[in-house]
């Protein structure tokens, strides 16, 4: 577990493989040459399918046939935002048999390495690192709370743009919440020919997700008492 420092302000790749690993809705598993489309995790997640676990160390299973698996996750933003894929997760390992989508829910893999690709790139992430994190309290209601954001509290992105250092100019053609972890909200701002986000951290790490909403409001509160007080940035 990564211990919150007031430096803290935004997720680690560990944590974010994590996030959606638990919170994917499908995923494509490459096995034995074929393709399978897994497009209802039932709220499970990934790891509610396959059980991940450390290589096998003893003789008889390093000579034992496995098979080859890889699972492919994309992590699509529930905002209409513009380019929604934030980031793509791909976790490769063995198996003792070829996968087979009607067996048990749960299948057992031997953990090789994760993957994550997203716009600063492409980082490792190692199976003790996902053992050592915390799930994030937000990831499985993440998409809940930002479509509710944007459908049925319009005023909400405007006031939070108060808080953009520095302010957007005159050009930006629209901003809406783009992602929500523990750690924040995060922005993204639009304009015609490019776009980029803008973490707004929370006072303090959320450690249940009860206290998110009390943090976004702590959010809007700053955001009006700068506005009442002329402090807005030109």
């Amino acid at each position: 577990m990564r211990p919150f420092s007031a430096r803290t302000t935004a997720p680690t790749a560990a944590e974010r493989v994590r996030s959606i690993l638990a919170a994917a809705h499908s995923m494509t598993v490459v096995s034995d040459g074929i393709h399978t489309e897994v497009r209802r995790l039932d709220g499970a997640g990934a790891m509610g399918h396959f059980h991940l676990h450390a290589p096998f160390e003893d003789a008889e299973a390093q000579t034992a046939t496995r098979v080859p698996v890889r699972l492919e996750l994309t992590d699509i933003a529930p905002t209409p935002v513009r380019d929604r894929v934030r980031a793509r997760v791909k976790v490769t390992g063995l198996l003792a048999a070829p996968y087979d989508a009607e067996a048990a829910k749960s299948t057992c893999m031997e953990f090789g390495q994760a993957v994550l690709e997203d716009a600063q790139g492409r980082t490792y992430v190692t199976l003790h690192a996902l053992e050592a994190t915390d799930l994030d309290p937000i990831a499985t209601g993440e998409a809940g709370m930002l479509t509710h954001l944007v459908d049925d509290h319009s005023d909400v992105v405007p006031l939070l743009l108060r808080l953009v250092r520095p302010h957007p100019d005159s050009g930006m053609l629209r901003a809406l919440p783009v992602a929500m972890d523990r750690y924040g909200v995060t922005l993204r701002l639009e304009y015609p020919h490019t776009h980029h986000d803008v973490r707004l951290p929370f006072k303090t790490p959320v450690t249940d997700i009860d206290q998110a909403g009390p943090q976004i409001h702590a959010l809007l509160t700053t955001a009006r008492r700068l506005s009442h007080t002329g402090h807005l940035l030109s």
